[in-house]
């Protein structure tokens, strides 16, 4: 029997906010520790990026830094599967940010300020906040597959007051992100810690290769905006907060301006420039809170196809 993906999201969506908090977060654990457990692709990669942020551990070390690796990840699926009958005092008291004033001084001169996110902790409880706390939110999302699941995430994050452009299939994004840059306050948070596009760019990562998303930089260097890395990472909450909260979890979001190269340079190596800046910032964050880094997927270098790669880098010469 075939599971319906779309459906399952659908359903998970739909009841999740009727289901109490600890039968969910005990849901969430268990599916995580079976996934775990059963060492499945997605984990063995887990571990291998792992290993690059942390070369230090030994394997047993490792395989336990997985473990809370996926049961972060899986928190994330599971606050966000009832994030949508949460009360706004109840997120308030889930959220505490660090370097607050650094953005809300842009915002108050009515810029648009891009911050660059990693897959990190639970950046959609962070966009619910955001959105209503500072300004109005405009972000991406990938086009999943199948369709289903896609179409289930748009209505979550729409309904959460985030607007969406999606990755594929909606018109340039790029362009459509550089009319939003170019109006009115607001936010633009980009996950960026993985290229989507084969045009992104290559930087030291925890001493290594990898690539990573283009976009947010080129976006700053094309319109001006202040550009903010943005770690989301979780915290233990306890006492009065965690009672306020309903949940033992939160989330600590900072803020950390990206300096501006100098005007001088080309573009191309603003951007580059710019990229590494952040990818040294965020790597610092992921550094401090492995756990927390929800990178399932290939984004060093020496793990990609080495003709695809090839390929790619080909690409770059020629334009």
């Amino acid at each position: 029997m075939r599971l319906d993906v779309g459906r399952a999201y659908a359903t998970a969506w739909r009841w999740g906010r009727h289901v109490p908090g600890p039968v969910v977060r005990a849901l969430a654990r268990a599916a995580a520790d079976v996934t775990w457990l059963r060492h499945g692709g997605g984990v063995r990669r887990l571990e291998a990026n792992l290993a690059r942020v942390r070369p230090d551990l030994d394997a047993r070390a490792l395989r336990r830094l997985s473990r809370a690796g996926m049961r972060s990840y899986l928190r994330y699926f599971g606050e966000a599967f009832t994030l949508a009958g949460v009360g706004w005092e109840r997120i308030a008291a889930r959220v505490t940010v660090v370097n607050r004033a650094g953005v809300e001084r842009h915002l108050e001169q009515g810029r648009q300020v891009v911050l660059v996110l990693g897959h990190l902790g639970n950046w959609d409880l962070a966009g619910a906040w955001a959105t209503r706390e500072l300004a109005p939110v405009t972000t991406v999302a990938e086009r999943l597959e199948p369709e289903e699941v896609y179409q289930e995430f748009l209505r979550f994050r729409e309904g959460i007051g985030l607007r969406i452009i999606p990755a594929s299939g909606g018109g340039d994004v790029f362009r459509q992100l550089v009319r939003a840059a170019r109006t009115g306050p607001g936010l633009i948070p980009l996950l960026a810690d993985r290229d989507l596009t084969a045009k992104g760019v290559e930087v030291d990562l925890f001493g290594h290769r990898a690539r990573v998303a283009a976009g947010p930089a080129a976006l700053g260097v094309v319109t001006g905006a202040p550009v903010f890395a943005t770690a989301v990472t979780y915290e233990r909450l306890r006492g009065a907060r965690r009672r306020a909260a309903g949940t033992p979890w939160g989330i600590q979001l900072e803020f950390i301006e990206v300096p501006v190269p100098p005007a001088e340079l080309p573009a191309r190596e603003r951007i580059r420039v710019m990229t590494q800046e952040w990818a040294d910032i965020l790597g610092d964050r992921i550094r401090r809170h492995p756990q927390d880094w929800h990178m399932l997927q290939r984004v060093f270098v020496e793990d990609l196809d080495p003709e695809r790669y090839a390929a790619t880098v080909a690409a770059e010469v020629s334009r």
